[in-house]
């Protein structure tokens, strides 16, 4: 049993470090939610490969790392836009071709700098174990954002997940919300990057929504779910990653993997049985 509590009663760092998951989780779980719903899993992608270049331009010229990061979501989405505006091209195939324009842009720049060499695997994989107080400041202020926007926008995001047209005639505006969600999307993506990384941040917004949505139907549900299997996926990740020595970023999210995996296997293992007996 001491083993279980043990990595996080004496050591700060890990305190540190289970505060932050659990502000990611509540974050991701808020807005992964309606990433599920409205099935923006590839611009949720694209965010958290977009954020590259503008963490590693900061980086070469000495700027706050977060702003560089907000430059690089705010690039990927008015430049979405942008292209859709001006070509015949699907939403989908602009997401595309910024991803993959960010993403070269992001190596080209790491390639080139001598000064992110030893940065990079921080800024692909986060730094769980050395999160700062201020680092901590900064999610607990994102995570009451995000919380108050979805309040705000509550009913409108609630008809775009299920019928955008509906959310028009009611006079919300699907396109105006749609941005608002994307903007949404983005400042989680660039608040908690600092923790996980942007190559994992992804997988905190998709696996424990994911996770949710096998054994609930509604959204408030679904985020409640959501963030106890992201605390859950924290603890199990940094109990891991301090005894046996793993990266604390990716040992978290592999388990909210491992989880959404086991949850998924355990209800098509109890669904023939069910069946059977209905059936009889």
């Amino acid at each position: 049993m001491s083993q279980l509590v043990e990595p996080f009663l004496d050591n700060e760092f890990m305190q540190r470090a289970l505060l932050a998951g659990i502000l990611v989780s509540f974050s991701c779980a808020i807005v992964g939610t309606y990433v599920v719903l409205r099935g923006l899993a590839f611009v949720g992608d694209a965010l958290a490969h977009g954020v590259l270049p503008g963490v590693a331009g900061a980086v070469i010229v000495g700027a706050p790392v977060m702003l560089g990061a907000a430059a690089g979501a705010v690039a990927m989405i008015v430049g979405v836009g942008f292209i859709t505006a001006k070509s015949r091209l699907s939403n989908d195939s602009a997401i595309g071709l910024l991803f993959i324009g960010l993403l070269a842009l992001g190596v080209v720049l790491v390639s080139s700098s001598d000064e992110l060499t030893g940065d990079l695997d921080a800024i692909l994989f986060g730094e769980f174990l050395g999160v700062s107080w201020s680092d901590l400041a900064v999610q607990g202020i994102g995570l009451v954002l995000v919380a108050a926007v979805c309040v705000y926008a509550a009913r409108p995001f609630l008809l775009l997940c299920f019928d955008p047209d509906l959310a028009d005639a009611m006079g919300f505006g699907a396109r105006r919300h749609h941005r608002l969600m994307l903007a949404l999307v983005a400042g989680t993506v660039v608040v908690s990057f600092q923790a996980v990384g942007s190559l994992l941040v992804f997988g905190m917004l998709l696996a424990p929504a994911g996770t949710a949505a096998l054994v609930t139907r509604r959204i408030g549900s679904m985020m409640m779910v959501a963030m106890l299997v992201g605390v859950l996926s924290t603890y199990i990740g940094l109990s891991c990653s301090y005894h046996f020595d793993l990266a604390a970023g990716a040992s978290v999210v592999l388990s909210s993997v491992i989880i959404f995996f086991v949850v998924l296997i355990s209800r098509s293992l109890r669904r023939p049985t069910v069946a059977g007996a209905e059936h009889e």
